[in-house]
């Protein structure tokens, strides 16, 4: 009776982590596609009127048309003349109309490869200054050396904080962003490679030097 239990279990467990992820990929897929409907739906309503397409194939028209339009910019501002119209536009006009360049540099940051990626280096910090360790991501490095980092909760990575500190409190570790990620996203499972990785590269970081340990030292 066990054996059977145990088979019924591991059999359907393994059902699960065949068809769980190919349902989370299809349910964003869904969301994606649905999105991206009522995005162009102005769009695909004016082919539909002029033409006497299906609504699918007319969204796959707007589509095309909406990356036509993005690579003929691009083509264009990738000219001397293209690059002075939108620098002129963007400093003239753009860049008065309130967020649009915070929405810019949030684009840029994922779009422009050019620009080095918000979370391309892995490291474990201090971020009070005491034996404490966390899992961050260095989004970025000042002239003074010190760190700008983003700690992500579990299991949900897009939600953290965002924390400045000393250099000396911010230990890179050479782990792929993707190990990092699945540890977060695991509550911590497989921190493992972290931590070894800290010892290959770093002296043992020991404990700071607290105000409160001063003082118990000197009793």
């Amino acid at each position: 009776m066990n054996r059977l239990r145990e088979f019924i279990k591991s059999t359907l467990i393994g059902g699960l982590l065949v068809l769980l992820p190919l349902a989370i990929l299809l349910y964003i897929l869904v969301w994606v596609f649905n999105l991206t409907h009522k995005a162009i739906a102005p769009l695909t309503k004016i082919i539909m009127e002029k033409s006497a397409l299906q609504v699918i194939v007319a969204d796959v028209v707007a589509i095309a048309l909406l990356v036509g339009v993005c690579f003929l910019v691009g083509m264009v501002v990738r000219t001397r003349f293209g690059r002075w119209m939108y620098v002129l536009i963007e400093s003239r006009l753009l860049k008065r109309a309130p967020g649009y360049s915070m929405v810019k540099e949030t684009v840029s940051q994922f779009l422009d490869k050019s620009r080095p990626s918000p979370f391309s280096s892995v490291a474990l910090a201090r971020i009070f200054e005491s034996d404490t360790l966390v899992s961050v991501f260095v989004t970025d490095r000042h002239a003074d050396g010190s760190y700008t980092v983003f700690m992500p909760t579990g299991p949900n990575p897009t939600s953290g904080n965002i924390y400045h500190l000393k250099a000396e409190n911010v230990f890179p570790v050479d782990v792929p962003v993707e190990d990092a990620m699945r540890s977060i996203i695991s509550c911590g499972a497989g921190s493992s490679t972290l931590i070894s990785k800290l010892a290959e590269t770093h002296p043992t970081p020991g404990p700071t030097d607290t105000p409160d340990k001063k003082e118990q030292r000197k009793e």
